[in-house]
């Protein structure tokens, strides 16, 4: 069994790439779900959706979220209704949150809703919301908190971020099955996603930080940086406000009490030395997934990392 801790389009591509290295009924995906916001009314999960869209064969390649192909008639008219648009929902992506909203109203845990939306996809994995209660990530500003929607999408990531807090964590518990799949994992991989706000937010969710510690499965992250910059998204000013350098070592030391190995880029192999001190293993490879190729060899990667560590 495979467990993945994951978040963003880095997250959904690396999966992918997982999907065609094990069995999809071998994958456990925990998701981040900080990025969870209330649209029109309805319960939006985006990194539960791109998951799902990704194994599901349908996200989009063009945006990396969203569905393949989708139209935006909807959005259309509420943009002449006078509501908000500046966080785009495509026609059939609504559909997604139209269930959950309703399955949530119904009394069903995130977790149920999310299971029963995944087998209607034909989705042989297992995904997993990091917790079923609400957790909001917040970046803090100059001028004021913005949720991480307000700051990534309606601002495009242009305020300054001077500190990041997830409201509601500290009363959190793990997901049912969280902290159970980690423990009986084989491996667990952290995705090249934002360590601040895509991993972050899991990690901070009690008891899941502790289960990494502990388990007898290799833990093995992706870096999401390369050459001192994200691959993409505000990685890199978010870290900054956490006081980690963009680089491989600021990677590194935001896992630093639980991590066995770190994955990098070509580009990164000569400033090594600070991983290296932290007793973390190196594996080095094209970390780029641009073709399904590079998905198939990184997952590749992550796993030979995993099945040389000696714990």
């Amino acid at each position: 069994m495979i467990v993945v801790l994951t978040g963003g389009t880095g997250g959904a591509k690396f999966v992918q790439g997982l999907e065609q290295v094990v069995p999809a009924a071998q994958i456990t995906t925990v998701v981040n779900t900080g990025d969870d916001l209330n649209w029109w009314g309805l319960h939006v999960s985006p990194d539960l959706d791109s998951i799902t869209y990704a194994m599901a064969g349908l996200l989009s390649r063009e945006r990396g979220w969203g569905v393949e192909g989708d139209t935006f008639n909807c959005l259309q008219v509420i943009a002449r209704l006078g509501a908000p648009t500046w966080f785009h929902l495509g026609d059939r992506d609504l559909a997604v949150h139209l269930v959950r909203t309703q399955l949530l109203g119904q009394g069903k845990t995130l977790t149920e809703a999310t299971e029963m939306i995944t087998r209607q996809f034909d989705i042989a994995s297992r995904v997993l919301p990091m917790t079923d209660t609400i957790v909001q990530t917040r970046v803090i500003t100059p001028t004021g908190e913005l949720s991480f929607q307000e700051y990534f999408v309606r601002e495009r990531w242009q305020p300054e971020a001077t500190g990041v807090r997830f409201i509601g964590s500290e009363s959190a518990r793990p997901a049912a099955g969280v902290l159970e799949a980690i423990h009986k994992a084989d491996a667990v991989v952290i995705a090249p996603s934002n360590p601040v706000t895509s991993v972050g937010p899991i990690l901070a969710v009690p008891g899941i930080r502790e289960e990494l510690r502990e388990t007898s499965a290799p833990v093995v992250a992706v870096s999401p940086i390369v050459g001192g910059a994200a691959v993409s998204g505000p990685a890199g000013k978010l870290m900054q406000s956490q006081g980690l350098p963009v680089s491989i070592d600021g990677v590194a030391r935001a896992y630093a009490d639980f991590l066995d190995a770190l994955i990098i880029d070509e580009m990164d192999a000569g400033g090594a030395s600070g991983v290296e001190s932290l007793g973390i293993a190196l594996s080095v490879t094209n970390t780029i997934m641009q073709t399904s190729s590079d998905k198939e060899a990184l997952a590749r990667t992550a796993l030979s990392a995993a099945r040389a560590v000696k714990k």
